[in-house]
């Protein structure tokens, strides 16, 4: 485990926590919160200086960190150096084992007789003939084609590379797995997939994210920072915000107590303290105020608190699409496509990665032209179209207050200050000028901007990217009591539940309604997953079929070949020297059928034991996996049959077990999955090898 005791750390001068104490474990999965400039990062810094993977120069100033000698750590950096080497090596790299045992495989000249045995006995334990297999899975999982794969890190976007980034270290065996807000540049697909590989990691993840859907999927644990203490939580991001608003609500209440008693001491002192009969009281209540533990009164944490304003002319439709293609050249990527805005709609957009919802997006805004169909906008039309391309053009040199005085005109500083306030642009942030801002600051900009020019349409392309909890929990409130019409592509799953009446499905080359709500989505996406993997399965057999023709083939032909070696031209072989002969098998009579030496047989098998170990491996690494998490299960079972875990005192306790259990049953599942896959591919082996080993 991971133990902090009595830990102290100062950044930049400035202390971000102090005296922090508490345990991770293997297993656990954390997620780390707390405002911006609080010391999250500060304490992956931490982490990684303390286990030697920084260089950065970062020191605990008092307490004590333990850390397992022999973990491993993998980390998810937030820059991607453009590289030449291709997407699926860059990914294979972070099972740093794996690719030094495989380059060295790879050049047996460089090795010498005594390393061969050990490198390919570690690269079998290691299971390293299924690595690639794992990488192609992850890399999948992630969004990325199989076209894609030899293509080079510099060829990707940002977004993209960040993607490959984050597929490199998921390839990593680490025992601590600290991520980054992984879900920055991933779309809903992508996330769920992320959600079910968390599942199934066996080792401590710590993540910092924004998605509070995410972190309810995925973590056990809260480890808050706030006012310089680390506080560590039990149950998911809901169970948090329950538990810490009561905590706080139970702060405040102690603190208005206390400020009462405080208030009613000082009274007395103030009145007695100069008569002689009761000095000695009034001495009591003055060591009594000494003595009292200063409370702090409840915080309010939002600094975001903002409205859209209400438009003022509007007509309905305000844009329609009507039986329209739409793409890139003469390609279509949709087609037959109709979609209406209205001012009261409130539409989602889903799809996979790269369905063409952000093509559909620019359609509507009209920075794409349709390659069929119409495209109709109203005279009353006001548009605040946000994608990552405004945050993008903003102007480097200027302030948000310049920015905002373009636009507002004649308006009062008084009056922009306040508003950019509500957008947390407070003090030196609202002269500074925007080169020098944050992704999360841009993206507020942005927003400020949109918000003052009183659309009646928002279109909004994932507008959370760089958003904060508390901020998107503003702008959520902010898209609720909008007047106007939203159109919202958005991987925030709470986001889309609480803005949109209406959810539409990209979908081969479709737009249609989505039936059911984004929790129903994320059913048709593990759906849609599953017949994706049986189609692999069924690739995965034929390929098994493939790799057995080779051998089988040079088989046969050595057959034929040592057959012929025993006869002259001129004789066949005696009855009585077939009869005894150990080489020949019963089918030498029959000129149709290859006849094989014991010899060859042997080899035979041999080859077919070597092609299917990697299968048999799997399904004996399945059998065990499962028998453990049955184990696991039965014990669980047993204390939730305990009657006193539903009394109101342990709800926590109760709600981390069902949690666990949940978690289980996940990892039961998946391994059962592996085993009936692994299964399948090894009868398919056995039974395309079986007509050869009898002939």
């Amino acid at each position: 485990m991971i133990e902090f005791k009595e830990v102290s750390v100062r950044r930049d001068g400035r202390i971000l926590f102090e005296k922090a104490s508490f345990q991770l474990h293997p297993g656990q999965k954390i997620g780390l919160t707390g405002n911006n400039g609080t010391g999250k990062s500060t304490l992956f810094a931490v982490l990684l200086n303390q286990m030697h993977q920084s260089d950065e120069d970062l020191s605990v100033d008092s307490g004590n960190i333990t850390i397992p000698e022999r973990w491993q750590v993998a980390h998810m950096a937030q820059e991607v150096d453009a590289t030449d080497q291709s997407a699926v090596n860059y990914v294979l790299s972070g099972d740093k084992e794996w690719y030094q045992l495989n380059e060295a495989i790879n050049d047996p000249d460089s090795l010498s007789d005594d390393e061969f045995a050990p490198l390919y006995q570690r690269f079998d334990e290691i299971d390293g003939y299924r690595t690639p297999t794992k990488a192609a899975q992850v890399m999948a999982g992630l969004g990325f084609t199989t076209e894609q794969h030899d293509k080079s890190v510099s060829e990707f976007s940002g977004g993209w590379r960040m993607r490959l980034n984050l597929a490199k270290t998921l390839m990593s065996r680490a025992e601590l797995l600290l991520l980054d807000e992984p879900t920055n540049h991933l779309d809903l697909d992508a996330i769920l997939w992320l959600e079910s590989w968390l599942a199934q990691f066996e080792g401590l993840v710590l993540l910092i994210s924004h998605d509070q859907a995410f972190l309810d999927a995925t973590i056990d644990n809260i480890l808050h920072i706030e006012q310089q203490k680390i506080t560590l939580y039990s149950g998911n991001y809901s169970q948090f915000v329950r538990t810490r608003s009561e905590r706080l609500a139970q702060q405040q209440q102690a603190f208005e107590k206390q400020e009462t008693t405080k208030a009613h001491l000082e009274d007395f002192i103030r009145r007695f303290r100069a008569k002689a009969s009761k000095a000695k009281q009034a001495q009591s209540r003055i060591r009594q105020l000494e003595r009292m533990t200063e409370l702090s009164p409840m915080m309010a944490d939002n600094p975001f608190s903002f409205e859209f304003y209400e438009p003022t002319h509007m007509s309905s439709p305000l844009i329609e699409i009507s039986d329209a293609s739409i793409g890139y050249g003469d390609t279509p990527l949709l087609e037959n496509i109709s979609v209406q805005v209205t001012p009261d709609t409130r539409l989602g957009l889903l799809g996979m990665n790269g369905a063409g919802k952000s093509t559909l997006i620019k359609a509507l805004v009209g920075d794409l032209p349709l390659l069929s169909g119409s495209y109709k906008v109203s005279d009353t039309l006001k548009l605040g179209y946000f994608n990552q391309h405004q945050m993008d053009v903003l102007d480097n040199k200027a302030s948000p207050l310049t920015m905002m005085r373009r636009l507002a005109g004649k308006t009062s500083d008084a009056v922009l200050r306040s508003f950019l306030g509500s957008f947390d642009f407070r003090g030196d942030r609202i002269d500074t000028i925007s080169e020098s801002f944050s992704g999360g600051e841009r993206a507020r900009l942005t927003l400020a901007l949109i918000v003052w020019q009183r659309p009646n349409v928002l279109v909004l392309d994932e507008p959370t990217n760089h958003l904060d909890l508390q901020m998107r929990q503003a702008l959520t409130m902010a898209l609720q009591g909008f007047a106007g019409a939203v159109v919202l592509v958005s991987h925030d799953r709470e986001l889309i539940a609480n803005v949109c009446d209406e959810l539409y499905l990209v979908h081969d080359g479709r737009v249609d309604e989505f039936d059911g709500d984004i929790h129903d989505y994320g059913k048709w996406i593990t759906e849609k997953r599953k017949q994706s993997q049986s189609l692999s399965q069924e690739a995965s057999k034929k390929a098994a079929a493939n790799n057995l023709a080779a051998p089988k083939a040079a088989a046969s032909k050595m057959a034929v070949t040592v057959s012929s070696s025993d006869q002259t031209p001129s004789s066949k072989p005696s009855s009585d020297k077939a009869k005894k002969s150990p080489s020949v098998n019963k089918t030498a009579n029959d000129p149709s059928k290859p006849v094989l030496t014991k010899e060859e047989l042997r080899k035979q098998a041999a080859e077919l034991r070597k092609l299917t170990a990697p299968m048999r491996k799997r399904i004996e690494q399945a059998e065990a996996a499962i028998e453990k998490v049955s184990s696991n299960l039965a014990a669980l079972e047993q204390k939730l049959a305990d009657t006193g875990l539903y009394d109101d005192s342990r709800k926590s306790e109760l709600l981390a077990l069902l949690n666990e259990q949940t978690q289980l049953q996940q990892q039961q599942a998946q391994y059962e999955e592996d085993m009936l896959a692994a299964m399948t591919e090894l009868e398919a082996a056995e039974e395309q090898a079986q007509p050869s080993m009898q002939s």
